[in-house]
């Protein structure tokens, strides 16, 4: 499933080619992704205001109304020309001025979209309970410490909680807690201040150089253009099983936590 710095790497792409662009006609293939679609006809003339980021959502900005659009486990969005064939799982297709087009290809349709009021909808149900961004300002030692007081759960469990935290899935997650030195089934209120602004460190350098990296190409993500996601060619330990870790050569080892892959060294996370 495609985390934060993917969705943060769309972001990037969309910008120029919408920003500033106007709707010019929405075609929806199916009446539906994982929930229906909504009703895009509102947008016709529009003109895109601006794209941003919420958790795993992106935010279309219009004058008096926003889209937003969660990828699910295997969308995508492709930049192509307007008159460009109808491409394989494409199930929406926006044309823009300027002559280029916006399709969203999603093959298992875990994706869905809807279009909220431009005020108010920081209390939508699908964002009401989240959690601060983790490079957000909101996000510190303090915070995370106060978080896990009397949590008793996995601290790797904890950090990939959207109400504590929004963002930091399961490979970050593995990532983070590894160059913070943390085990990653540790209990939450056994980790000291100390090194949860440790942790809080490890998860801001983790997402900021897969960022840079243009995420991670893990099953079906890709850019906008097309092109791969590099960052998976710096994990330390996710998916590394059984291989020599690069810090210390003791075996990575992998168990399941909450019916998802955890990878971790046993030697330098305590």
């Amino acid at each position: 499933m495609p985390e934060l710095p993917e969705v943060e790497t769309v972001r990037r792409g969309l910008a120029p080619h919408l920003i500033g662009r106007s709707i010019e006609s929405v075609t929806c293939y199916r009446p539906d992704l994982r929930y229906p679609l909504p009703d895009m006809d509102v947008l016709y003339g529009k003109t895109c205001r601006g794209i941003s980021r919420r958790a795993k959502y992106l935010q279309f900005s219009f004058d008096h109304a926003l889209l937003v659009w969660h990828l699910g486990m295997s969308g995508c969005f492709r930049v192509q020309h307007g008159n460009a064939a109808k491409l394989r799982h494409e199930h929406v297709r926006i044309s823009l001025s300027g002559g280029e087009c916006l399709s969203y290809i999603d093959p298992r349709r875990f994706g869905y979209a809807g279009l909220l009021p431009i005020d108010g909808w920081q209390q939508h149900p699908w964002f009401a309970a989240l959690g601060p961004e983790p490079l957000g300002d909101s996000f510190d030692g303090e915070y995370l410490f106060s978080r896990c007081q009397g949590r008793k759960i996995a601290i790797k469990t904890l950090l990939m909680d959207a109400s504590v935290v929004v963002g930091v899935g399961n490979i970050y997650a593995c990532e983070s807690l590894f160059r913070a030195g943390i085990h990653p089934a540790r209990a939450a209120n056994r980790i000291s201040r100390q090194r949860l602004d440790l942790l809080v460190i490890a998860v801001r350098e983790v997402l900021g150089e897969a960022i840079a990296a243009g995420g991670s190409t893990i099953n079906d993500f890709a850019h906008v253009d097309g092109n791969p996601g590099y960052f998976a060619h710096n994990f330390q330990v996710y998916g590394r099983a059984s291989k020599a870790c690069l810090h210390c050569t003791t075996r990575i080892r992998r168990l399941v936590q909450s019916g998802r892959s955890t990878f971790y060294c046993p030697h330098c996370q305590h």
